[in-house]
């Protein structure tokens, strides 16, 4: 069951996913499409260097699109606790407090994300594991004790 902290009468802790299934409702397929809005942005914001660079960063294409993505996904997690795709799709990250993600969590998140992304064998792991486990935590998630929950409920 989850608490919650008589401070700030906020939940604290991860919610029990047996008691409040709410919190991880439709969450896969949320993360799914914040993830394709995600890529989008940052493709825009890639092509938005690349023209100031007089279309030469194209060619190194892939390691600007890596660097872009690693600060958009950290500045903007430590910002709000959600990406951008996050935030319209109504899901944002949680520690195992039950807190929105400070700056160093979410730097410690978006690594654990680009090495999953950049070892295909570690983010099929951590996609299965958002599929069939209670919390709906991928493999990062669940090393760092931390989960993406539904706003709304919050």
């Amino acid at each position: 069951m989850m608490m919650t902290d008589p401070a700030t009468h906020r939940p604290s802790g991860l919610p029990d996913p047996e008691y409040h299934a709410e919190f991880y409702e439709d969450v896969p397929s949320k993360r799914l499409i914040a993830w394709v809005i995600d890529t989008i942005v940052i493709a825009i914001m890639v092509f938005g260097v690349s023209l100031l660079g007089f279309f030469l960063p194209l060619l190194i294409w892939p390691a600007l699109y890596a660097v872009i993505g690693f600060f958009y996904r950290w500045l903007t997690i430590a910002a709000g606790s959600a990406t951008l795709g996050m935030r319209f799709m109504a899901i944002e990250f949680i520690d195992r407090d039950g807190r929105p993600f400070d700056s160093g969590t979410a730097l410690l998140h978006t690594a654990g994300y680009t090495i999953s992304v950049i070892t295909a064998p570690l983010q099929l792991i951590s996609v299965i594991m958002m599929l069939v486990t209670p919390r709906r935590q991928g493999l990062t998630d669940t090393i760092l004790g931390t989960a993406a929950v539904n706003r709304r409920v919050r």
